[in-house]
C-alpha cells in the first residue's frame, strides 16, 4: 500500500507521519506529483488559515493535481475545509471537490478556538468509522466550520451542530484530528487505510 501524506506546509504533517508509524503503516510526506498521483491512498492535512494553505498549494502546483485524484484523500482539520468550494477565512476560493462553505463558528458564548474533545456522531455503517463507538470523543481545535450538508457524515455540537466528517466520492474529510484523538484516532486512519 502507497500511503503519501501531501507535503502541504503544514505544521502537523510529521504528528500525521507519527501516527501512521504508531500504526506499524508506511506513509511518505511528498510534494512529488508523479507520487500523489501514482498513491493508493492520499492524506491533505492542514492547520493555519485557509488563504495561507492555497497559496502554498499554488506555488507547489499542487491544486489541479488535489482536485483530479480518483484515488481516496483524507483532509484533515483545515485540509477538510479545503475540500469545500470557499473559506470566510480570508474570503478565499477553495479546491471545490465537494459543495459547502468554511465559516467562522457562530457566537455562542464559548471560547474560540473550540479546542479539546468532543462527541461525534456519525452515519451508521459509514466504513471510516468501523468499529468506533458511536458519540466517540475525537480532538479538536479549530475556529470555523462546514456547517451540516449533504455530504456530512458525521457532526459534532459546540453551541451548534457542525461537519466533524465530510465525504463526496473519493475525498473525505475529518475537522478533527485524528493523529491526537487516541485509540479512536487511530482506528479511524485504520479504517481510511483497509475499508474505503
Amino acid at each position: 500500500m502507497n500511503i503519501t501524506i501531501i507535503d502541504t506546509g503544514c505544521a502537523n504533517l510529521s504528528s500525521v507521519k507519527f501516527a501512521f508509524d504508531r500504526l506499524n503503516i508506511q506513509a511518505e510526506i511528498s510534494r512529488d506529483l508523479a507520487k500523489i498521483k501514482s498513491a493508493d491512498k492520499l492524506l491533505l492535512p492542514g492547520v493555519g488559515t485557509a488563504q495561507a494553505a492555497m497559496q502554498i498549494l499554488k506555488d507547489r502546483n499542487l491544486i489541479d493535481t488535489i482536485r483530479n485524484a480518483t484515488q481516496p484523500m483524507l483532509g484533515i482539520c483545515l485540509g477538510m475545509q479545503l475540500m469545500t468550494e470557499f473559506s470566510a477565512e480570508g474570503n478565499v476560493a477553495t479546491l471545490n471537490v465537494m459543495q459547502g462553505k468554511t465559516s467562522l463558528l457562530p457566537n455562542c458564548d464559548l471560547p474560540l478556538p473550540h479546542m479539546g474533545w468532543n462527541k461525534v456522531g456519525y452515519k451508521p455503517d459509514h466504513p471510516l468509522f468501523t468499529g468506533i463507538e458511536q458519540d466517540s470523543h475525537f480532538y479538536f481545535v479549530h475556529s470555523y466550520a462546514v456547517l451540516p450538508n449533504q455530504h456530512t457524515i458525521a457532526t459534532a455540537n459546540y453551541g451548534v451542530p457542525f461537519s466533524a466528517a465530510i465525504q463526496r466520492n473519493n475525498f473525505y474529510g475529518v475537522q478533527f484530528h485524528p493523529e491526537r484523538s487516541g485509540k479512536n484516532g487511530a482506528l479511524l486512519l485504520r479504517n481510511f487505510v483497509e475499508n474505503v
